[in-house]
């Protein structure tokens, strides 16, 4: 276990020294704003202008499973308590503002994921804008020095599980 947090501590710090270049650092503060809800409102709004009534079920999908995903990843942060990098390794510099203490799971990885697999279920051709941007926001994690690489994994697969499970129950 030990083994695994040194690997994930060094990979943390290799992203995050990325952000040393200004240019690197704005465009994923750029794409970790935009992943705090800001994009993905903003799809919900697009889709029901585009498709009125027929994306009322896409929208209400994408809202009732982005809940659940509250709901469990704040769960699991308050039973995890895992601070987040920048407070334990020195080598990270913090270049965003959390929006909470702990770091396990990405909430924001967990989310993309959600909302980009119900939306491209409906929306199949989103698939070349979603798929790109939800890989930004889990690479804008570690390089912001937010989250640890295994918290952006877990947090992309508990995204993938709750997505699954909303397909069979809506």
């Amino acid at each position: 276990m030990n083994q695994l947090h040194h690997v994930d501590s060094l990979l943390c710090i290799t992203f995050n020294r990325t952000s040393h270049n200004t240019l690197i650092r704005n465009f994923f503060k750029v794409i970790s704003r935009l992943g705090d809800g800001v994009f993905w409102y903003s799809l919900m709004v697009f889709m029901l202008c585009l498709d009125q009534d027929r994306a009322l079920l896409p929208v209400s999908h994408m809202a009732s499973a982005g809940i659940i995903g509250t709901l469990i990843y704040k769960w699991l942060k308050v039973r995890t308590l895992r601070p987040r990098p920048f407070n334990v390794h020195q080598q990270i510099s913090l270049r965003s503002i959390p929006l909470d203490q702990f770091s396990f799971p990405s909430g924001h990885t967990l989310h993309a994921v959600i909302f980009s697999m119900v939306a491209i279920h409906y929306y199949p051709m989103f698939a070349m804008v979603l798929i790109p941007f939800t890989i930004l926001i889990g690479l804008s994690r570690p390089i912001l020095g937010l989250h640890y690489p295994s918290d952006v994994l877990v947090g992309a697969l508990i995204g993938i599980l709750i997505s699954t499970i909303s397909f069979y129950i809506i």
